[in-house]
């Protein structure tokens, strides 16, 4: 599945290199117009991070994000800075189909399954960015990209594996915003590790070629944002090309 993805600050479309407030890019100030066109190329999902609410929860854009989820007939998961209950409630209260977390299901992991739990585990997509070692292991960071958390990937998913989590959106952080294509022998390896989980491949994605590349890997999803909106391919030709090459 292609799932197109806007990243927003103060209501316009951005984006971050490396994960770094300081170095952004400004796309656009209409969302809505960005979402109404990927879903008229057949977008079933659509993928939103409020930047804002990632920096500081106070200043989340709940009316922008519920005016898009209201006007945009796909379905949307939306992340950024989601560090409570309340922030939870309030996202699927704007309409989210899918509430992304992040640092808080890495530090909190026991209070995220208990979310998992009462809120529905197809609610919850856990948002895991990877830096890799030089001995391959795959250690997830948080804030920001700028701590490491000394826990691997593996570690995190037999803990949440129990209360049935369904959706992963992996980041290898090395080549999130680069365009250098995507780390598809990660993938690979993590769909036939765990292969009950849908598995959202995430960072690097530069041409067509990474989106079969990513299709052919076994990953379930792909998060694509700066290609598209660059003009690297359209959203049409991203999912002709994934159904031509996935599970090939």
């Amino acid at each position: 599945m292609i799932i197109p993805a806007l990243d927003l600050i103060d209501g316009k479309i951005v984006r971050l290199y490396q994960g770094d407030y300081a170095q952004k890019t400004i796309y656009g100030d209409d969302p809505q117009s960005q979402f109404n066109d990927y879903n008229s190329q057949g977008a079933d999902w659509l993928h939103l991070v409020d930047l804002d609410g990632a920096k500081d929860v106070t200043k989340r854009q709940l009316d922008v994000i519920a005016s898009l989820i209201k006007n945009t007939p796909a379905k949307i998961q939306i992340g950024g800075g989601v560090r409570s209950e309340q922030d939870v409630i309030d996202l699927l209260d704007a309409g989210a189909q899918r509430v992304v977390i992040g640092s808080t299901a890495v530090k909190q992991p026991e209070v995220v399954v208990e979310w998992m739990k009462k809120y529905g585990a197809e609610h919850i997509v856990l948002a895991l960015d990877i830096n890799i070692d030089e001995q391959g292991n795959k250690i997830v960071a948080i804030a920001g990209w700028q701590e490491a958390s000394g826990q691997t990937i593996e570690s995190l998913i037999d803990i949440y594996a129990p209360a049935g989590l369904k959706h992963v959106l992996c980041t290898d952080i090395s080549r999130d915003g680069t365009l250098a294509g995507s780390n598809v022998e990660l993938y690979a390896e993590l769909k036939q590790q765990f292969p009950n989980i849908l598995w959202q491949a995430s960072g690097g994605i530069g041409g067509i070629d990474d989106i079969a590349a990513v299709a052919k890997s076994g990953a379930d999803g792909v998060i694509v944002g700066r290609a598209l909106l660059e003009g690297k391919f359209n959203v049409e030709q991203a999912i002709a090309c994934w159904n031509e090459h996935a599970g090939a």
